[in-house]
C-alpha cells in the first residue's frame, strides 16, 4: 500500500508518519528532509531555500522526481510531503491530511527547533506564504483544497498514537468496504 501524509509545518505529519511506518513495517521516505537536507548542502536554512525554490523550480522538481521514483517503485511505503497529496494523489492508495492551528503549530516547532515561539511563528508563516504562492505558480494547486484528501485530521488535541489508531481504523474500513462492494459486484455478475 501507498500511502501518502501531507500537511504544514508543525502539524504532526514527520512524527504520524514514523510512526504509522513502524507499525506498518513500511519504507517511510521523507521529502521534508530531503529538502532540508539540500539547504544544508547549500548553506542555507529552509526559510531562505523556500525563498529560492519561489524563482528556481528545479530545487521542488529534484525533491519530486525523488519521491515520484519511490511511489513507482515501491509497495509498502509511507510518503511524509506537504504537497505529494496534490501531485501524487493517483498513485497512492490513501493521502492524508495533518492540520493543526497555527499557534500550536509554532508552539510545536519552537519546541523542536529549539527557537523562539515568535521564530517559530515568523517561519511558518513566511514558509506557508512561500508554499502557497510557488504552489499555485508552479503546479496550480491550491493547499486550501483537501478535496484530494481521504482523511484529513485535525492534529491539536490528540497524541501521536491515537492519530495512528484512527488512520489504521480508517484504512481498515475503507478496505473492508471495498472488498465486501468489490464481492458484492462480483457477485451481481
Amino acid at each position: 500500500m501507498r500511502i501518502i501524509i501531507s500537511g504544514p509545518p508543525g502539524s504532526g505529519k514527520t512524527s504520524v508518519a514514523v510512526r504509522l511506518a513502524n507499525a506498518l513495517s513500511y519504507k517511510f521516505v521523507s521529502a521534508g528532509s530531503m529538502f532540508r537536507e539540500i539547504a544544508q548542502k547549500m548553506g542555507l536554512d529552509v526559510v531562505n531555500l523556500n525563498r529560492l525554490a519561489e524563482t528556481n523550480f528545479d530545487i521542488d522538481r529534484m525533491v519530486d522526481k525523488k519521491i515520484y521514483d519511490y511511489i513507482l517503485n515501491e509497495r509498502d511505503i509511507i510518503i511524509e510531503s506537504h504537497i505529494a497529496g496534490w501531485l501524487f494523489r493517483e498513485y497512492a492508495d490513501f493521502a492524508v491530511y495533518l492540520w493543526a492551528p497555527l499557534k500550536i503549530r509554532a508552539g510545536r516547532i519552537s519546541l523542536r527547533d529549539k527557537v523562539s515561539y515568535d521564530e517559530a511563528l515568523s517561519q511558518i508563516i513566511s514558509r506557508e506564504y512561500m508554499h502557497y504562492k510557488r504552489f499555485k505558480r508552479f503546479y496550480g494547486i491550491d493547499v486550501n483544497d483537501l478535496s484530494v484528501f481521504d482523511l484529513v485530521i485535525n492534529t491539536s488535541d490528540i497524541g501521536i498514537d491515537e492519530i495512528v489508531k484512527v488512520i489504521l481504523m480508517y484504512f481498515s474500513s475503507v478496505s473492508r468496504n471495498s472488498h465486501s462492494l468489490k464481492s458484492s459486484y462480483n457477485n451481481d455478475k
